[in-house]
């Protein structure tokens, strides 16, 4: 009997080893299939970059971390930034558009909207060196908005007041449990003016457009692809193979390499892009509109 024992003792061990540690074994299992690579391409070294701008524009330090590598990343040669998104909020949006300006100084970067590129997220691409949107693309909407609920007949009728301490005049400028008064309607058009000045001076300086001129470009129009490239909002029209090719032009590679996307990272993002909107539905915020 022991002779039997002695026989199948690896086996047994092995088997209760499974048996102790099947979670972590799982786990472990899962991290290999999450980052091992999907071909011997993975290892070598990739030249061109695209980084996705996609969804409202809320939190954005991951994209703004991608840019910086890219743009101190020697062996990146260009960017593609792909972008569908109908902008947000006002300091993410400008974050992101300076960051591009930065990476433009040191190679070429392509924006391509396959979807919608409006308010925050054209902000966000204007020094691009080119801008290539899909022929059925919704883009512009250069405007600023800032929105609230009043919630005063609501409260109300369900017995429930506000109250609050403050000190100084427009501290309660924005809350919802009562109408604005003119005087605090009268400072958040200056906010929103002064934001709109700066959001359409930059798109002037950027795209070598006539500031006098914003009217025609600006003042939150909303233009088809077509439309948008007569008014000089955009550079051309093409498909994401067209913008693709673009900048492996403007780069200069001759075997142009794609990154691919990490899927533990694709996770992360799609989880943190559903947060930043469930944030942003019950707390307004001044955006790009």
């Amino acid at each position: 009997m022991q002779f039997i024992k002695t026989i199948f003792s690896p086996i047994t061990a092995t088997l209760g080893f499974i048996q102790n540690h099947f979670k972590a074994m799982i786990f472990v299992l899962i991290l290999f299939l999450l980052f091992a690579p999907d071909s011997e391409k993975d290892y070598t070294p990739n030249n061109l970059q695209q980084i996705n701008l996609v969804g409202p524009i809320m939190e954005v330090s991951e994209v703004l971390q991608q840019i910086d590598d890219a743009t101190y990343n020697d062996s990146i040669k260009g960017v593609l930034l792909v972008v569908d998104s109908p902008g947000g909020a006002v300091a993410p949006s400008i974050e992101v558009a300076y960051a591009i300006k930065r990476l433009k100084e040191r190679k070429p970067v392509v924006a391509y909207a396959g979807g919608t590129i409006a308010s925050g997220s054209y902000y966000a691409s204007i020094w691009a060196n080119e801008i290539i949107v899909n022929p059925g693309s919704m883009v512009g909407s250069i405007g600023v908005i800032m929105q609230g609920a009043d919630l005063s007949e609501l409260m109300s009728k369900i017995g429930v007041k506000s109250q609050s301490v403050q000190a100084g005049k427009y501290k309660k400028v924005g809350t919802g449990d009562r109408p604005w008064t003119p005087y605090e309607i009268n400072e958040l058009n200056k906010v929103i003016n002064g934001t709109y000045d700066l959001f359409t001076a930059d798109v002037a300086s950027a795209r070598g457009l006539d500031i006098k001129k914003r009217d025609i470009y600006a003042n939150a129009h909303i233009f088809t692809a077509h439309q948008a490239k007569e008014v000089g909002l955009i550079d051309s029209i093409g498909v994401s193979h067209d913008a693709k090719k673009r900048i492996t032009e403007l780069s200069g590679v001759t075997n142009p390499i794609w990154n691919k996307e990490d899927k533990l990272e694709k996770l992360m993002k799609k989880l943190s892009a559903n947060t930043a909107v469930t944030l942003h539905t019950y707390f307004p915020v001044l955006t790009l509109k």
